[in-house]
């Protein structure tokens, strides 16, 4: 997949595609649907399936304090758009003259000038430009006058409810990740590359490698989960995504302990995909508690993949 950061790397060779514009955080079954359709048309078409998206996100930046937490890094989601078949991905940074935009100059200067789309799909509830002012209708209205057809795909039901980004974050900060993975069609998985810690950790003999979010993560806790170093084979490890409260931590850290591994992870890219759900977040009186428990962790990781036969 070829990833175009901005409307000012766009080039002659870009233009004519079969787009779809959205946020995708976390590229779940919803979003699947939609990249399905992409697909087909641009297939039908012999065009390449294109993606348009943002960042930061909206939210982020008109209410970075209030943003909700994201599933999927940038990185992560250009790896999941380019496993769904996406040709390319042009990302526009998110900024103030992008969200002073009409919808009328959004689609003149991005989709026509821009990329010259030739079909156009959508979400049944996309809403874009200044004000959220511009729709389907908008699109179909203005796709007419510049010669590109529009398309809507419909909300994607499942397991009682719409499928979204949202629930999907409830589903997690709940602990729940059989019905996170249920609603995404995959494990939830968090990757990162591996970055000096105070080494607490290996003090209490539990060597960890930390990988810091540049966001806030969507949960927290404790969990049996398998780590690919460098795409490698997976191995179990126990791994805590939090605050380290006993440690008066203040940033959110994923810290990762592999089960049966020794040697330096600094400046590894690992892959980190959560499997079970151990326990919440804890603040233990001292060191020694936070030690005890850190065994009663990885013995009951052990026990969960020794009952799994993963």
């Amino acid at each position: 997949m070829e990833m175009i950061r901005g409307l000012h790397n766009l080039r002659p060779r870009h233009r004519g595609c079969v787009a779809t514009i959205g946020n995708f955080d976390g590229v779940h079954r919803g979003h699947q649907r939609i990249l399905q359709a992409l697909r087909e048309s641009a297939a039908e078409r012999s065009l390449p399936a294109t993606v348009i998206s943002f960042e930061p996100d909206p939210h982020e930046f008109f209410s970075p304090e209030s943003a909700p937490p994201r599933l999927t890094s940038l990185r992560d989601k250009c790896a999941l758009l380019a496993g769904a078949g996406v040709r390319r991905f042009l990302c526009l940074h998110f900024d103030r003259r992008l969200a002073a935009m009409t919808s009328a100059e959004f689609i003149r200067r991005i989709l026509v000038e821009g990329l010259a789309v030739r079909h156009l799909l959508v979400g049944d509830d996309f809403r874009f430009a200044r004000g959220r002012a511009g729709d389907f209708r908008t699109l179909s209205e203005d796709g007419r006058k510049h010669g590109f057809s529009v398309a809507r795909t419909p909300t994607v039901n499942h397991a009682g409810g719409r499928v979204s980004s949202t629930r999907i974050r409830r589903c997690l900060a709940a602990g729940d990740l059989a019905a996170a993975r249920d609603l995404l069609g995959r494990d939830y998985a968090i990757s990162g590359r591996v970055i000096h810690g105070d080494r607490i950790g290996r003090e209490l003999g539990y060597p960890t490698a930390n990988i810091a979010f540049r966001r806030r993560p969507p949960m927290d806790g404790v969990l049996a989960a398998e780590v690919r170093i460098e795409r490698g084979a997976p191995q179990p490890a126990v791994v805590s995504v939090g605050t380290r409260p006993t440690v008066n931590g203040k940033r959110p850290l994923l810290e990762v302990h592999l089960l049966d591994f020794s040697g330096s992870l600094y400046g590894r890219h690992l892959e980190v995909t959560f499997r079970h759900w151990l326990r919440g977040q804890q603040r233990f009186p001292d060191l020694d508690g936070l030690r005890a428990q850190l065994e009663r962790d990885a013995q009951a990781a052990r026990d969960w993949f020794s009952t799994t036969g993963t």
